[in-house]
Order: C-alpha cells, then structure tokens, then sequence
C-alpha cells in the first residue's frame, strides 16, 4: 500500500503547548490584550497576564479571537498565522 496523504486544514487551531502567551483582538475589560494559555483539552483556559483573571474558550471561539502569538513556552519557534 502506499503513503498515507496528510491533509492540511487551514481552519484548524494551530499547535498550542502550556505557557504560550497569545494576543487577542478584544482587550479584557482591565486593558490587557496578552493572555497565557494555562489548560488544554477541548476547552482551551487562558489567564490575563495583566490581572490574573481565567476563563475559558471553546477552540473555535480562541481561533476567532486570536490575533497573535507573542511568546511559546518551551522555547520553539513561534507559528506563523
């Protein structure tokens, strides 16, 4: 049999790891834009870099909201969006 064909959908999340910090399009009502990813799962929580609040996104709520990727957690190259 021959290889199997990956197919590359571009309306997918990109790969998200624990401390990514992402920018999203909306500020937080205390003014901050930057949050950092703090679980993953089908729900994706994220944690406001300026006042510490959580919340939680579906991963198609954050793939509309996210407007960059600022830093990754481990030190791998930032994904090109």
């Amino acid at each position: 049999m021959g290889e199997v064909a990956v197919c590359y959908n571009p309306f997918m999340l990109p790969d998200l790891q624990m401390n990514d910090v992402v920018r999203l399009r909306k500020p937080h009502p205390c003014g901050g834009y930057e949050w950092k990813i703090v679980r993953l799962g089908a729900d994706i929580g994220l944690e406001c870099l300026t006042c510490g609040h959580r919340v939680l996104l579906t991963r198609r709520e954050l793939n509309k909201r996210i407007k960059k990727f600022i830093a990754t957690g481990d030190g791998r190259p930032l994904p090109t969006r």
